[in-house]
This record gives C-alpha cells, structure tokens and sequence, in this order.
C-alpha cells in the first residue's frame, strides 16, 4: 500500500516550500468609530423624514512582506432642514495575510473580496452605533463590491485608452 504521506508531499514543490496560493483574514478590528449626534435633545422631536448619506473608501497598505491592512471606511450622515441628527464615521479594518498570489489576484483579494468579508460586521456596528445615538438602527444595503471592483478597473481600463500618446 502506497503512504499517503509521499502523495501530499509531491503537490508541494521539491524544495519543501509551501508554493500554493493562500489568503485570508488574520483579525478584524474597529479602527476608529465617531458618533456625533449633534442636535440631541431636540432631534429627538424633529418630524421631518431625514436624508441619509453613505459613502464608502475602501483602502490597503501593506505591513509586511505577507500582511496587508485593508481598512472598510463608512460615513452616515442624517439630515433634515433642521438640522443634522447624526454623523457615524466608521473604519473597520482587517489583517489580510497572502501569500504565492500574482499582483491581479492579491489587488482583487484586497479591494473586492475583503470589504465583501468586513460589510456585515461594519454594517452591525453601523447599525448599533446608530441605535445607540438614540435612533433607530440604520440596516445599510449589502455592496456588490466585486462588481464595483470590476466597474472601477473597467473605468480605469477606458481612461488609459482615451489617453493621447506622448508627444513625438
């Protein structure tokens, strides 16, 4: 009977090194988490239904060779003609560990699937940071980050080619 020990051994390279590809999350953490609810007590009283404002960064820096902090930004804002009833700034952020990826797969591990892995804990926080200003929890819309990816590589893609050539 063949050892199945030899099997796994030969997937890996002669050199006893690890060559598969691999990502994941090491840890994730609030970063820094702002609650302003300016106008309490008297928000509290407005009747006027509130605009909501979201907006969403996404950004990566490196930390070493094959450690990557990816950091989830979201701001919420509720305004009324009154006034504003809260602002939550929130950076949640995540370890990303990668290792044997091309520059393509590790841009989109960093940019599409990590935020697609941090949203609904961000979302939660959002939700309770809401809750806690003495509102009723904000539930954000799910983000379709690999097709905003894609898009924004696309849209980059487009202006590049647009781009005159040098002059001769």
């Amino acid at each position: 009977m063949a050892d199945e020990g030899n099997i796994i051994s030969d997937l890996n390279s002669g050199n006893g090194e690890d060559t598969s590809p691999s990502a994941g999350i090491i840890s994730q953490y609030i970063k820094d988490l702002s609650v302003e609810n300016p106008n309490a007590p008297q928000s509290f009283q407005w009747q006027e239904q509130p605009q909501i404002d979201i907006q969403f960064n996404i950004g990566a820096r490196p930390i070493d060779a094959d450690v990557h902090e990816v950091e989830l930004k979201i701001t919420c804002a509720s305004k009324t003609d009154a006034g504003t009833a809260y602002v939550i700034d929130l950076s949640y952020c995540a370890l990303v560990g990668m290792r044997n990826l091309d520059e393509a797969q590790a841009h989109a591990f960093l940019f599409a699937e990590t935020p697609r892995i941090l949203f609904p804990f961000a979302r939660r926080v959002v939700a309770d940071a809401v809750r806690d200003a003495g509102f009723a929890p904000l539930m954000l819309e799910p983000i379709d980050f690999n097709g905003l990816y894609v898009q924004q590589l696309q849209a980059q893609q487009q202006a590049a080619e647009s781009q005159p050539a040098g002059n001769a």
